[in-house]
């Protein structure tokens, strides 16, 4: 049985706060760094307000505030992550715990169609494309017709089960963070709900920019499920406006691509999984 951290009580969302600013000595970048970057618009949220699904008053666009997040973002001039902020709770080899087939959906049947209809407006007939972080199934359209399509994995089974693939790769990029492409090989970039768990997400993004051909994208999707043990610490001490900001910021910190952005694509606020796609191109 698969169990996911599903982060929704308020009274836990507070707890991983006040954790957070409370390791202020020994982690690089906390929560109090969170709030003098973010707008605004998310600053102003009360604790309870941060676990709703929010949509900034007065916006002629009906923009959520995790859209706003990344539109003006004020980083920090150098890198403001340690590397404790990317340790986790179970630092075995990723091989064992990855070793299981899991041939299952990671968010629910909602946030699976929203992805689904995500990709049908944001991949093209032929692109190239790198799913890294790969399983048994990538969530594309099933009528898209794509070019070379290779997945990038741990397990092989599950990877031998995508039949939206053309071909496959094993590799643990926890080992190993460079991708074993040349470089400008690819159109796109997807990675679906598992950018929380890669301990070195910079080189990863940095390896990303490096195979992507110039004005290619790559997008991140994101959720609150997770496997607890595997996800790196600060991932489980902030909360999703948080996680949009610290994804954007491996984009920024790269120095390869253009301003990231998010689309909240969340199906049922309140209901179902929240889903969001951070996005940026290859400059």
């Amino acid at each position: 049985m698969v169990f996911f951290l599903r982060r929704s009580s308020p009274s836990l969302t507070l707890m991983m706060l006040s954790a957070l600013d409370n390791a202020a000595t020994s982690t690089a970048f906390t929560v109090r760094s969170f709030r003098s970057v973010l707008p605004s618009s998310a600053n102003s949220e009360t604790q309870f307000q941060r676990r709703r699904h929010l949509t900034t008053l007065g916006s002629s666009a009906s923009k959520t505030v995790y859209e706003k997040v990344l539109e003006n973002p004020k980083y920090p001039s150098e890198w403001p992550f340690s590397d404790s902020d990317f340790m986790r709770q179970d630092e075995s080899d990723d091989e064992i715990f990855y070793e299981p087939s899991r041939l299952v959906y990671h968010i629910d049947d909602d946030a699976v169609s929203a992805l689904t209809k995500y990709y049908s407006e944001n991949l093209k007939d032929g692109d190239d494309v790198l799913d890294i972080c790969s399983s048994w199934v990538s969530h594309y359209p099933t009528d898209w017709k794509g070019g070379n399509v290779i997945g990038l994995g741990m397990n092989e089974y599950e990877l031998s089960q995508n039949k939206q693939l053309s071909s496959y790769v094993v590799k643990n990029l926890n080992n190993d963070p460079t991708l074993p492409f040349d470089d400008e090989s690819f159109d796109k970039v997807t990675c679906v709900v598992s950018i929380d768990y890669l301990n070195k997400p910079l080189q990863v993004v940095k390896e990303i920019g490096r195979v992507l051909r110039p004005g290619g994208v790559c997008m991140f999707s994101i959720s609150n499920r997770c496997f607890p043990t595997k996800a790196f610490r600060i991932w489980l001490m902030s909360n999703d406006l948080e996680h949009v900001f610290i994804v954007g910021s491996f984009f920024h910190y790269s120095k390869l691509f253009g301003m990231p952005k998010c689309d909240d694509c969340s199906p049922n606020p309140g209901r179902s999984d929240p889903l969001f796609l951070i996005s940026a191109a290859k400059k």
